[in-house]
């Protein structure tokens, strides 16, 4: 059985990385999305959110489970006894970065490969942080994000303005 992992801090997750887990999601028997819990970035939701919003996301991809993680992506992979890493690349600027975790991790768990796929071009241009930006000024996201996430975000948004 060919297993896959797909990891991302999902801040939150989009159409992109949707599209990413079906396309992967048809070339492994089973691909796990990890949620990463702790990554170094601010972050807008909790661990539990992004963890709930992507179970929701990847609900109808029958052979996708949706997992929290934390330590190392690649000692997870080996945990998990996944043959592959699943990562998303977007844009020419994407690749150096991706390269070096790919290289990083393949040092640490050698076992392990890394797959990139180019992301479908209608969502070459979304990230998260991209779609925070837009939600938090009042722009339509629900191009960009599953209908329970542009709920998230703009509960979330709200109760921040009532905060501030």
């Amino acid at each position: 059985m060919k297993k896959a992992l797909y990891p991302a801090s999902f801040d939150p997750v989009t159409l992109g990385h949707v599209d990413i887990a079906e396309r992967a999601a048809k070339l492994f028997d089973e691909l796990i999305v990890g949620v990463f819990e702790k990554p170094l970035k601010n972050l807008l939701f909790l661990p539990d959110e992004r963890l709930d919003m992507t179970r929701q996301a990847m609900a109808h991809i029958p052979n996708v489970k949706v997992v929290a993680y934390g330590g190392l992506t690649a000692h997870f992979a080996q945990k998990i006894g996944a043959h592959a890493i699943v990562r998303g690349l977007r844009a020419v600027s994407d690749f150096e970065w991706e390269m070096q975790l790919a290289l990083a991790n393949q040092s640490i768990a050698g076992d392990v490969d890394t797959m990139c796929l180019m992301t479908s071009q209608q969502f070459s241009f979304i990230s998260s942080s991209i779609v925070k930006e837009i939600a938090l000024n009042g722009g339509a996201v629900a191009h960009l994000v599953p209908a329970h996430v542009e709920k998230a975000l703009k509960t979330r948004y709200n109760q921040l303005k009532e905060t501030a």
